[in-house]
């Protein structure tokens, strides 16, 4: 019986499966050295079949080999979400960090998405967590999972002191009441991450107290003093039953308070050394002290890792990011301003629009840091403003600021507010030192001589996001594009979007000769719109970009190119072809059969390096098979970013933009 070349092939392909899959299973039984001594083809086949655990295991020894994990990790990432989710990650560190990052949390709070229940057996282990932590440099605090967090003080303690060496930046999701007796494990976590650690950075994402904002800031680079939480931490100065009940802890009567006497809060704190009978009684009826001061806490949790002199050092907070901030929250924060000496970077959200009065307050708080203090803060971000006028009040208010992020919403256009500014006057205007600016709106009209005067103060900008720009009808963008060509020739990174650009293009062109730019961004400018000939424009575009040999990434994307994609390929047109690494045309309405030509045009012109290209958001689905052969001759010199999209959709998108 003779068997085909083609039978005998699928039987080996299937043995070799079969033994991958063995060697996977076993080699926890197996030495190291079995797996690693296999041959390099084998190893790759192998990465696959690895776990996590295994996979970051044998990462080192592979690396040392000139082998990369990159496909690995990657795997893990394309199982965890849907088969057509572009994954943008080219890095083997940058993978596996994004894997630890998106594990850790659902692993460690016992959050079970599909991906975590079809592994659980390999991922729920110590094992994991602690290779997680290893990696992970943010750590966020939930403390609605009171018993997960009690574990870290007490049988997870070392993976505690790993996150302590580790984390850099501190979430905590939810809100926390003083008041509770509960919170007092996550009040020791984030002492412990905070001042014993290497966090400097604090994200808030919802933090509804003002108390405990005050809480988070006391002591950790402001020198600000909250009376209603001193008065809290003082509240029980007669009652000292931490001292009384804590072997070897210190006594502090001054900074403790009483549990409130709730029906929700019957959680037990992490046991104490040698509590007696009588004083456990009273933690279980909710009428023990118990203290806030993150000083006294560790004398609570960990007496044994308290220093000698009885005193723990106090962390730094250098970054601050509030994400739903309200009236309250910022008044705590505004009083703290004027001595938070440490601070380098604020970001500030609010779910609705900040009050002026409110941002006027920000304003001369920042003003009084800057007046008082040598170091000041370089990095500034703030949703959603009222008015476009209150962003000369911050800029004035700190004028060291390197980087400058608002969002700016008005209802109404306030001519009079424009009508008589103060920087119109360029005789005397003072330079800033701003390098990143980002500026997005929503209003009817901007003021395009205010931010015109703004560029012309940042002759040392590097990177500039404008977004939502809306002039009167019949005026044009080109004057800001003037103003960037004559002022803003340090330029590195501009990203344009949801602006009218269509009638710039000699403009644009200017800007591309006077500054060295790599990184270029035009989403949604209605390039081509006014054009009476589309194509000739678009060549005119390319042939000025492939002047620029810095430039790195473009992006064209939401500009309805269409079948004008084609030109694109001239880029790499010549004896000297642009060095565009990454080009985005996703959201152009590129139909199959246009896609194809492109692809076609681009293997004739092939880029001298390997090309990122993002192509998601066009109609492949008109035609899967063009779309895909495109696809086919585009994957020997491309990396793809394409994922499922419905052409009603697109044509949605493409409509609501006409």
């Amino acid at each position: 019986m003779f068997v085909t070349a083609e039978r005998r092939d699928s039987a080996v392909s299937s043995l070799k499966e079969l033994s991958l899959r063995a060697v996977s299973r076993h080699s926890t039984a197996l030495r190291p050295e079995a797996v690693l001594d296999l041959p390099a083809v084998l190893i790759k086949d192998l990465l696959p079949h690895l776990t996590v655990c295994q996979l970051d295991e044998v990462q080192p020894a592979l690396n040392q080999r000139g082998i990369s994990t990159h496909s690995g990790w990657i795997g893990f990432l394309q199982d965890m979400h849907s088969p057509k989710h572009a994954i943008d990650f080219h890095t083997e560190d940058e993978a596996k960090h994004e894997v630890m990052r998106i594990l850790f949390p659902q692993v460690f709070y016992g959050f079970r998405n599909n991906y975590v229940c079809r592994n659980l057996t390999h991922l729920n282990t110590s094992s994991f967590l602690w290779a997680a932590a290893k990696c992970i440099e943010y750590f966020s605090l939930i403390t609605s999972s009171h018993r997960t967090l009690q574990s870290l003080t007490a049988e997870q303690r070392p993976l505690l002191k790993l996150l302590e060496m580790r984390i850099k930046s501190v979430g905590v999701s939810d809100s926390i009441d003083l008041s509770k007796k509960k919170t007092q494990t996550a009040l020791y976590i984030l002492h412990r991450l905070l001042d014993h650690g290497v966090a400097t950075k604090l994200v808030l994402h919802h933090v509804t107290c003002p108390i405990m904002l005050a809480w988070l800031l006391h002591g950790r680079g402001s020198q600000y003093v909250n009376l209603e939480l001193k008065k809290l931490m003082h509240s029980s100065c007669m009652l000292q039953t931490t001292s009384a009940h804590t072997d070897g802890a210190s006594s502090c009567p001054d900074l403790e308070i009483r549990s409130s006497d709730d029906q929700d809060d019957q959680v037990s704190p992490c046991k104490r050394s040698k509590l007696d009978s009588v004083f456990m009684t009273e933690v279980e009826s909710g009428k023990a002290n118990f203290t806030v001061d993150p000083q006294a806490l560790c004398q609570t949790f960990a007496p044994c890792e308290v220093p000698s002199a009885g005193v723990c050092s106090w962390g730094q907070i250098h970054s601050l990011e509030i994400r739903r901030c309200g009236s309250d929250s910022l008044q705590v924060l505004n009083s703290a301003l004027p001595t938070f000496f440490c601070l380098r970077s604020l970001t500030l959200h609010s779910i609705s629009t900040f009050r002026e009065s409110d941002v006027l307050c920000l304003a001369a708080a920042l003003k009084q840091l800057s007046d008082t203090s040598r170091s000041f803060i370089t990095d500034l971000n703030i949703s959603v403003l009222p008015t476009t006028k209150l962003m000369e009040k911050l800029l004035d208010a700190s004028p060291s600021l390197t980087s400058l992020h608002v969002e700016i919403q008005t209802v109404v256009w306030e001519s009079h507010n424009m009508l008589h500014h103060p920087w119109t006057a360029e005789s005397h205007i003072p330079v800033l030192p701003l390098q990143k600016l980002e500026v997005k709106v929503a209003e009817l009209q901007t003021d395009l001589c205010f931010l015109t005067c703004v560029l012309k103060r940042c002759p040392h900008l590097t990177s500039l996001h404008l977004a939502g720009l809306r002039l009167p009808t019949g005026s044009s963008q080109s004057q800001l594009l003037t103003t960037l060509s004559e002022s803003n020739h340090c330029l590195r990174i501009l990203i344009l979007e949801c602006m009218k650009l269509s009638d710039c293009l000699p403009e644009i062109l200017d800007l591309l000769k006077a500054c060295r730019l790599e990184e270029l961004r035009f989403s949604d400018c209605r390039l081509l719109e006014s054009c009476s000939d589309k194509e000739e424009s678009l060549l005119q575009l390319v042939a000025a970009l492939k002047k620029v040999p810095s430039l790195h990434t473009l992006s064209l994307a939401q500009n309805r190119l269409a079948k004008n994609v084609c030109v694109l390929a001239e880029l790499f047109l010549g004896s000297s072809p642009s060095s565009v690494q990454r080009l985005d045309i996703s959201s152009n309405f590129i139909q199959p059969a246009e896609m194809l030509d492109f692809a076609t045009r681009l293997r004739t012109h092939r880029p001298p390096h390997r090309l990122i290209l993002d192509l998601r958001k066009n109609p492949a689905d008109r035609d899967p098979d063009t779309w895909n052969t495109a696809l086919q001759r585009l994957r020997p010199f491309s990396v793809l970013l394409s994922e499922g999209w419905k052409s009603t959709g697109t044509m949605v998108d493409h409509i609501s933009n006409m």
